[in-house]
């Protein structure tokens, strides 16, 4: 499993990548918006902290010769190299665009999937990622889980290199479910990257554990 953190909040990445196994970052004009900083500071920022990690980007342009110019201006004006990924909405000018960059050599992520054939489409259009929404499926009636589950079974069985990227979650269950129906990477929250790892009962061992070894640990360090 990949695990990538969904923010451009500096203050928690710094205190996520000093001891989670981070592989890097995904942002979008709401993380943006939500972050206070104009693009320029904020991905700047990001990168800081993430170093050789994953850099995601989303594009803003509505076609696909934009599309393609913001993405390339992207990877030079933060020189990212091949840790940077443009992230484009499945959208027919999307799709287009996802094409021309992979053939000039720039990595793709496909967002906003709510389907499985949005994924398998973008998949064949060459995105390395497909970013399906999980709470928001589940919010709508539909079903998160499942679709996740569908697309990467297509990624298999059609012997195809694009990871699924599960994005949009609002509990711990859902990223466990999506982990155990085959999404290869997910994209997460800092507040519940933070409850991925507690437990209580990890704590009421720790605790159990400093005292019954109190007094035994005799070795000078």
């Amino acid at each position: 499993m990949i695990y990538m953190a969904d923010t451009a909040d500096i203050k928690a990445l710094k205190e996520l990548y000093d001891f989670f196994p981070l592989e890097g970052v995904t942002t979008n004009p709401t993380i943006l918006k939500q972050s206070g900083m104009k693009l320029s500071v904020a991905i700047d920022e990001v990168s800081k902290i993430v170093g050789d990690g994953m850099m995601h980007v989303q594009v803003m342009s509505s076609t696909s010769d934009e599309i393609v110019k913001e993405a390339k201006k992207y990877k030079t004006y933060f020189d990212l190299g091949d840790n940077f990924y443009a992230k484009i909405p499945v959208f027919p000018e999307g799709f287009k665009a996802m094409r021309i960059l992979k053939d000039a050599g720039i990595k793709v992520t496909a967002t906003a999937i709510f389907t499985q054939q949005q994924a398998l489409v973008a998949a064949k259009a060459g995105a390395d990622f497909v970013a399906p929404y999980v709470s928001r499926l589940d919010n709508i009636s539909s079903h998160g889980i499942e679709v996740v589950r569908d697309i990467a079974r297509n990624m298999d069985e059609y012997k195809l290199d694009t990871k699924v990227l599960a994005a949009s979650f609002k509990t711990v269950d859902q990223i466990y479910r999506v982990s155990m129906n085959g999404s290869h990477s997910a994209t997460i929250s800092p507040d519940l990257l933070m409850q991925l790892i507690k437990h209580p009962m990890t704590d009421i061992s720790i605790a159990q554990f400093e005292k019954d070894g109190a007094d035994l640990y005799d070795i000078e360090f």
